[in-house]
C-alpha cells in the first residue's frame, strides 16, 4: 500500500519543480526496499498457510481411509471403489485447493481491498465511490453463477468416479477381456466415459470462463469513471497530479482483489462441493457396532452356536436363512447344498459381517451380540472361493496372516497348505511378486496362498467357503492329511460341493433354500438324505470320487 504513496509524493516533488536527483534516488530505494519486504512477507505468509492446507490434505486423506476401514461390508455392497477414489483424490485436492490458494487469494484480496479503498477515500470520498459504484453488479453476478457451479462440479466429480471405477473393474478383468476380445469395446465405453467428464467440465470452465472477464469488466468501468472524474478534478485542482496518479495506481491493485472474486469464488465452490461429499462419507456408519458393555472374557472353546437364526440381507425382505438350529465345532464340519442355499451367507454370519438378532448366534456359549467384533473376527481366519491377493511378493502375502511370524513358520503354513515346493520352484522362490490381484499365479495356487495365510495366523476358527475349488485331487489329499489331525482346541468349516472332500469331515450339514435339511457324517447323510445322495451318485458315476 505505501508504494502509490511514494510514486504520488515523487510525481508531486516533480510537478512542483522541486525534485532533485538526491530526493528521487531516496524515493525509488524507499519503494524498492517496499517490495523487497513485500516479497519477503509474502513468502512467508504463503508458505505458512499454504503449508497447513497440505498438512490438511494429508489428514483429511488419512481420515478418509481409515473411517473407510472401519465400515461393514453393507457399504461396500452399495458404494463403488472409483467413489471412494474419487473422494480421496479429486475431492481432497479441491478442499485443499480451498484451504490453501483458495484461502491465501480470499485474505489477500480482501485485506488489499479494504486497504486500497481506504487509501482512495482519503485522497477523495466522491472519486472512491464513482470508482465503487460497479461492484454491486459483480457481486450479484457472481452470486449467481456461483450457485450453478456448485451444482454442475457436483456432476464433474460423479462423472470422474464413474470413470475411475470402469477403469478399476476393467484392469481388474484384464484377462477375461482378452480372453473375450472386448478390448475395442471397453475402449468405446472408457472413451463414452471420459467425453462425459469434459463435457461435464467444460460446463464448469464455460462459467467459470465468466467470472473473470466480468470482474476485468468492472474494473475497466471503474477506471474510465475515475478516468473521467479524476481528470476534472486534477484540472479545478481539488486534488493534485501526484494524488490522481496514486489513486489510478490503488485503482489498478483494487483490479486484481475484484478479479480474486471469481477465482476465489471457483475454488471455494469446488472445496464447498467435495467437502459435502466428503462429509457424506464420513458420516456414513457401520450397520455392524460393538455393545456398549461387551463381554470381555477370553474365548475358551471356538463354537458356534445358532438357534432358529432367520436372516434376510440389509435393505431386502427375502430370507436367505430360515430357522437354522446348527451347533458348528470343535472339529470339521462340513457344509454343502445346492447354490443359492444359504452355505456362503451362512459363513459370513458366523465372521460377524451381517447383523444378527439377539439370542440367534453364539459363539463360545455367548450371544455374538454382547461381544465385541474384534473379539470374535480375531479368532477366525477365512479363506473365500476367489481369495484376495495383494500386489507384493509371496512372502509377504502369506505374512499378512501373521506379521511377527518367523520365516520357518511361513515355510510351514507353506508346506500345509501343499504350496511350498511350487513356490521354490519359482525364479524368485518366496520373493517372487504374486501380481495385482495374483496374476501370476493359477487359481488353484491364489486358493492355496490365501490357505496358507489363514493357517500361518493360526486362529481356533477356520472358514474354508469352497476355496479349495481349483485344486486338484492329489493337492487336496495333502490338505486333508493336515485338516484333519484332531484337535479339541479348533473348528474346520469346509463349504464344498466335492463329495471326496466332504466324506473326511466329521460332521456334514445339507442346506436347501436356507434351512438345514440334514446333518451327519458321510454315511448317515447317504442313508437319509435324498440331496446328498444324488450329488454322490452324480460324482460317483462321473469318476470325481476316485478310488
Amino acid at each position: 500500500m505505501l508504494i502509490p504513496r511514494l510514486l504520488g509524493s515523487g510525481v508531486d516533488r516533480l510537478d512542483a519543480g522541486t525534485a532533485t536527483g538526491q530526493t528521487l534516488l531516496k524515493t525509488g530505494g524507499l519503494i524498492l526496499l517496499t517490495g523487497l519486504g513485500v516479497a519477503g512477507l509474502r513468502f512467508v505468509w504463503r508458505y505458512q498457510i499454504i503449508g497447513f492446507s497440505r498438512r490438511l490434505e494429508r489428514i483429511l486423506r488419512d481420515r478418509i481411509f481409515e473411517h473407510v476401514l472401519g465400515l461393514d461390508r453393507v457399504f461396500f455392497e452399495r458404494c463403488s471403489t472409483g467413489d471412494i477414489m474419487a473422494h480421496a483424490t479429486n475431492d481432497t485436492a479441491s478442499v485443499q485447493m480451498a484451504c490453501g490458494m483458495g484461502l491465501v487469494a480470499a485474505i489477500d484480496a480482501l485485506v488489499m481491498a479494504v486497504a486500497v479503498i481506504g487509501f482512495m477515500l482519503h485522497i477523495n470520498v466522491s472519486l472512491t465511490f464513482m470508482a465503487l459504484l460497479p461492484m454491486p453488479f459483480l457481486v450479484l453476478f457472481t452470486r449467481i453463477l456461483a450457485t450453478r457451479m456448485h451444482r454442475r462440479f457436483n456432476r464433474v466429480q460423479q462423472q470422474f468416479a464413474l470413470l475411475t471405477e470402469f477403469a478399476r473393474t476393467t484392469l481388474v478383468s484384464i484377462r477375461l477381456i482378452k480372453v473375450y476380445t472386448l478390448e475395442r469395446l471397453q475402449t468405446r465405453h472408457f472413451d463414452r466415459l471420459g467425453r462425459g467428464l469434459v463435457r461435464e467440465s467444460l460446463r464448469v470452465a464455460t462459467i467459470q470462463g465468466l467470472l473473470f472477464p466480468a470482474a476485468t469488466l468492472v474494473g475497466n468501468l471503474g477506471m474510465l469513471l475515475v478516468l473521467y472524474f479524476g481528470g476534472r478534478l486534477v484540472i479545478l485542482s481539488v486534488i493534485s497530479l501526484g494524488e490522481f496518479v496514486a489513486f489510478i495506481s490503488y485503482l489498478f491493485m483494487l483490479i486484481w482483489p475484484m478479479m480474486a472474486v471469481g477465482w476465489v469464488t471457483n475454488i471455494m465452490q469446488r472445496g464447498v462441493t467435495s467437502l459435502r461429499r466428503i462429509q457424506t462419507l464420513l458420516r456414513a456408519r457401520p450397520i455392524l457396532t460393538d455393545p456398549p458393555r461387551p463381554d470381555e472374557r477370553p474365548v475358551r472353546e471356538p463354537v458356534f452356536t445358532l438357534r432358529r437364526l432367520d436372516f434376510s440381507y440389509p435393505g431386502t425382505s427375502r430370507r436367505v436363512l430360515r430357522d437354522i438350529e446348527l451347533e458348528i465345532g470343535p472339529g470339521l464340519i462340513g457344509i454343502t447344498g445346492r447354490s443359492g442355499s444359504g452355505k456362503s451367507t451362512l459363513c459370513r454370519l458366523l465372521a460377524r459381517m451381517y447383523p444378527v438378532a439377539d439370542g440367534t448366534l453364539f459363539f463360545d456359549h455367548r450371544d455374538v451380540n454382547t461381544l465385541t467384533l474384534d473379539l470374535v473376527r480375531r479368532h477366525i481366519a477365512w479363506v473365500d472361493q476367489e481369495p484376495t491377493l495383494f500386489g507384493d511378493t509371496i512372502y509377504e502375502n502369506i505374512l499378512l496372516g501373521r506379521p511377527g511370524a518367523t520365516r520357518d513358520e511361513v515355510e510351514e503354513a507353506a508346506r500345509q497348505a501343499a504350496i511350498h515346493g511350487e513356490i521354490l520352484e519359482l525364479p524368485r522362490g518366496y520373493q517372487t511378486p504374486v501380481g495385482e490381484r495374483g496374476v501370476n499365479l493359477s487359481g488353484g495356487q491364489r486358493q492355496r496362498l490365501a490357505l496358507a495365510r489363514a493357517l500361518l495366523s493360526n486362529r481356533p476358527v477356520l472358514i474354508i467357503d469352497d476355496g479349495l475349488s481349483a485344486i486338484d485331487v492329489d493337492t487336496e489329499e495333502k490338505i486333508l492329511s493336515w485338516l484333519c489331525q484332531p484337535r479339541a482346541d479348533r473348528t474346520v468349516v469346509v463349504v464344498s460341493h466335492r463329495i471326496k472332500l466332504l466324506r473326511s469331515m466329521d460332521r456334514i450339514v445339507v442346506l436347501e433354500q436356507g434351512r438345514v435339511i440334514h446333518q451327519g457324517s458321510h454315511r448317515e447323510l447317504l442313508e437319509r438324505s435324498r440331496l446328498y445322495r444324488i450329488m454322490y451318485e452324480k460324482q460317483h458315476s462321473s469318476g470325481e470320487l476316485g478310488g
